[in-house]
């Protein structure tokens, strides 16, 4: 009997992780996983950043207006310098804390700011770090929206608040690095006296190419985002769907070894099992009246049990790869191929065994031998259980043009059987021969009995493996025959 081979055991879990998250596949730091599990320090930390920045531009804009009062762009005693610093100031507290909260709803946030925007040119002509928070709010909708809305949000703040801009505003980041020197603001008598600084293209647009500069490096760096997110997301999705391959593959190589273990057990068990009872039957019957026939049955009684223990060790010990070789070096009994030795078990039992064409040669393939044996061995223990007391059994071999062929026949029982069957005999016949890239028919003979018909091609002719054949259309699932009911 060929021992099954132990299927591989599937990779540790310790060499190959179970679950793959985004974070990993994205292969960040430790100040990225700290900003992946609490995303609230990543928003403290910018609010503080956009605080930081508005006091020190604040301040900058208080020395940029009394700069422009010495040069007489404002009025001496205005209250330009106390207003233009609360709003600046207003402006970075607010954006600090819409930003905070910007994750929850972006597009809100984004609007609020560009309302903010438009309150603080408006009152007192300064935009502020209002540009830098706007940028900062359609990076998050860059991040987490498609890419037509986030274009469409940043087109429309971006004409919106330009349009603004170009007639609001005052003091811009040109004006901050132009008149913030404190010098300015000592120039005692200006040649002119303004309410407010003079309009100048030039300025504007400046602010307004800062702003859009602003803008577009939110939207790139958010879409960066979403691209690495979403890589990363595609990235754990393929680590999962290759889980469950994987986790498929394990189950079908188990169900596939469970069931070349269940075909090997079938064979030990019905087959030997089955000879064993009508042998002991048969001693028993002749007890009296042949002892010495008696005695005989006996002995391939006992012979049949060792073979069936080998065999039965020689499955059991596939199951472990360290008892399979200790049985191996153990001396196990090889299984039998032997056509004639087969043939001469059933006649012991009983069973009227003709024979045709044993003396032809089988191949030297060992699967092939072993294959032909196992066919014959079932389609006689199929006589033994369900036609006993048939008048005729016969086993032909021949060499066709297809090759190898083995065909057992027999007219059918005179008794009724010994009930039905698993069905496994059949479908272990038929794998068998599919394996070799044969066929087995197997169904009733039209004048009554069974007819079991192998063919093999040679070894010069085999083709590769096929998958295990389909029922025959002349039998049911699980190898039952439509026409008698009859399972083998």
């Amino acid at each position: 009997m060929p021992t099954p081979r132990a299927v591989a055991p599937p990779t540790p879990a310790s060499t190959v992780p179970s679950v793959l998250t985004e974070t990993q596949a994205l292969h960040v730091g430790p100040i990225g996983h700290l900003v992946a599990a609490r995303p609230w320090v990543a928003d403290l930390a910018l609010a503080l950043g956009v605080l930081l920045l508005g006091l020190v531009t604040t301040e900058m804009a208080r020395m940029t207006v009394h700069g422009s009062t010495g040069l007489g762009l404002f009025l001496p005693g205005a209250s330009a310098a106390r207003l233009v610093s609360a709003v600046w100031w207003a402006g970075s507290v607010l954006g600090a804390v819409l930003l905070v909260v910007r994750r929850a709803s972006p597009l809100v946030v984004t609007g609020a700011l560009t309302v903010l925007a438009l309150g603080s040119l408006a009152t007192a002509g300064v935009l502020g770090v209002l540009g830098a928070c706007l940028a900062c709010a359609l990076c998050t909708v860059a991040a987490t929206r498609p890419p037509r809305t986030t274009w469409i949000t940043c087109a429309t703040v971006f004409l919106v608040v330009t349009v603004a801009l170009w007639h609001w505003q005052d003091i811009g980041l040109a004006e901050l690095l132009l008149w913030s020197d404190p010098a300015l603001a000592s120039i005692d008598e200006p040649g002119r006296r303004l309410p407010a600084p003079p309009f100048s293209a030039g300025r504007r647009t400046f602010s307004v190419l800062l702003l859009l500069g602003l803008l577009l490096l939110g939207v790139a760096t958010g879409a960066v985002a979403r691209a690495r997110r979403q890589h990363a997301h595609d990235l754990v999705e393929r680590y999962a769907a290759m889980a469950r391959e994987r986790d498929q593959s394990a189950a079908l190589a188990r169900a596939a070894e469970r069931a070349r273990i269940a075909r090997e057990m079938h064979d030990v068990v019905a087959h030997n099992v089955s000879v064993m009872v009508a042998l002991s039957d048969g001693a028993g019957a002749a007890l009296d009246r042949a002892p010495e026939r008696s005695r005989e049955a006996l002995r391939e009684l006992s012979r049949t049990g060792r073979g069936a223990l080998s065999d039965m060790q020689g499955v059991l010990g596939a199951l472990d790869p360290g008892e399979s070789a200790d049985a191996a070096g153990g001396g196990a009994e090889p299984v039998a191929t032997d056509l004639a030795t087969i043939v001469g078990r059933f006649r012991s039992a009983g069973v009227p065994v003709g024979v045709r064409g044993l003396d032809i040669e089988l191949p030297q393939d060992t699967t092939l031998r072993l294959a032909v044996a196992r066919v014959v061995t079932e389609a006689l223990t199929n006589v033994l259980r369900h036609a006993p007391g048939t008048p005729r059994a016969e086993v032909a071999v021949r060499r066709g043009p297809r090759g190898l062929e083995v065909e057992v026949l027999d007219d059918g029982g005179t008794r009724p059987g010994s009930g039905g069957g698993s069905g496994r005999g059949i479908l272990g016949m038929r794998e068998r021969a599919a394996l070799l890239g044969g066929h087995v028919e197997v169904g009733p003979r039209p004048g009554g009995g069974w007819r079991v018909h192998l063919v093999l091609p040679s070894d010069d002719r085999r083709p590769a493996p096929a998958p295990a054949a389909a029922p025959d259309q002349g039998t049911g699932p699980g190898g039952t025959d439509r026409s008698d009911g009859r399972q083998r």
